[in-house]
C-alpha cells in the first residue's frame, strides 16, 4: 500500500544552494530550531546546484546544509528524488530515503487519491538524455573521474554560479499533458524541475524555491503553493 502523505508536510523543489540564496538553508534551520514543523519533508531534486557522492571536494561548497540535514533526518521523514544537479546521495545521506532517477516515480496517497512524486525529468526527455544519466549518475563514473574532480568541478560551479535559471516556460502546457499521458487518470502528479510553480489539471509543477521562493505544503489535505 502507497505511504499517506501527511497534513503539513512540506514539498522543496529546485533551491540550487548555494548559488541561488539562502532559503534552503533558512529553512533547514527553521527546522532544527523547531521554528518551524513537518511530519515529512519532500525533497524534490536540484535542491543542491552540484551534489554527488562518493567524492569530498563536492560537500565542501554546501557543508552547512548538508550536516543540517543529515541531523533533521533523524528527527524527522525525510524523503529526497533525486534530480539532474543531485545524485549518488545515498552515501551522503544514510538516514534519509532516496529515490535515483530509475526509481521514480515514486507512489504515494493523499485523501485516499493517489500521488505520483518523480523529480521532473523522467519523461519525454529523448535517448540521448537518459543515456548521459545513466552514464554519468553511478558510482564507477565518479569514482573514474576522481582524479580531475577539482579541475571539472570548479569549471561546473563556476558556469551554474552565472547561469540562469528563471525563465518562463512558454508553451509548457502541451510538455505536461505529454507528461499526464504517461500516468493512470484519476492520478495526482507532482514534479519539480520546470521552476514554474502552476497547476495544469491534474499536475502540479512545484515552484523552484531559487526562483519563486516558494514552496508546498500540504493544508487541509491539499498541496497548496506558499512563501514561508
Amino acid at each position: 500500500m502507497p505511504k499517506d502523505i501527511e497534513e503539513n508536510a512540506l514539498f522543496i523543489a529546485d533551491a540550487h544552494y548555494p548559488h541561488y540564496g539562502d532559503e534552503f538553508l533558512n529553512i533547514l534551520k527553521d527546522l532544527e530550531s523547531g521554528k518551524l514543523t513537518t511530519p515529512q519533508l519532500f525533497l524534490m531534486g536540484d535542491i543542491f546546484d552540484l551534489l554527488f557522492g562518493y567524492n569530498k571536494y563536492i560537500k565542501t561548497f554546501s557543508e552547512e546544509a548538508i550536516a543540517l540535514l543529515q541531523e533533521l533526518s533523524k528527527k524527522i521523514e525525510i524523503h529526497y528524488l533525486e534530480g539532474n544537479h543531485d545524485f549518488c546521495l545515498k552515501e551522503i545521506f544514510p538516514n534519509i530515503k532516496i529515490y535515483s532517477r530509475e526509481e521514480q516515480p515514486i507512489r504515494f496517497k493523499l485523501n485516499n487519491q493517489t500521488v505520483y512524486l518523480a523529480h521532473g525529468d523522467l519523461h519525454k526527455t529523448g535517448f540521448g538524455y537518459d543515456l548521459y544519466c545513466k552514464v554519468l549518475r553511478n558510482k564507477t563514473t565518479l569514482t573514474l573521474l576522481r582524479p580531475f574532480e577539482k579541475q571539472i568541478i570548479d569549471h561546473r560551479i563556476k558556469k551554474l554560479k552565472t547561469k540562469n535559471i528563471c525563465r518562463d516556460f512558454i508553451g509548457y502546457q502541451k510538455r505536461f499533458d505529454a507528461i499526464i499521458k504517461q500516468y493512470p487518470k484519476g492520478s495526482l502528479i507532482i514534479e519539480g524541475h520546470f521552476h514554474q510553480g502552476v497547476v495544469h489539471k491534474n499536475y502540479i509543477s512545484l515552484p523552484s524555491l531559487a526562483c519563486q521562493r516558494e514552496v508546498g505544503m500540504v493544508i487541509n489535505g491539499e498541496l497548496i503553493l506558499i512563501i514561508l
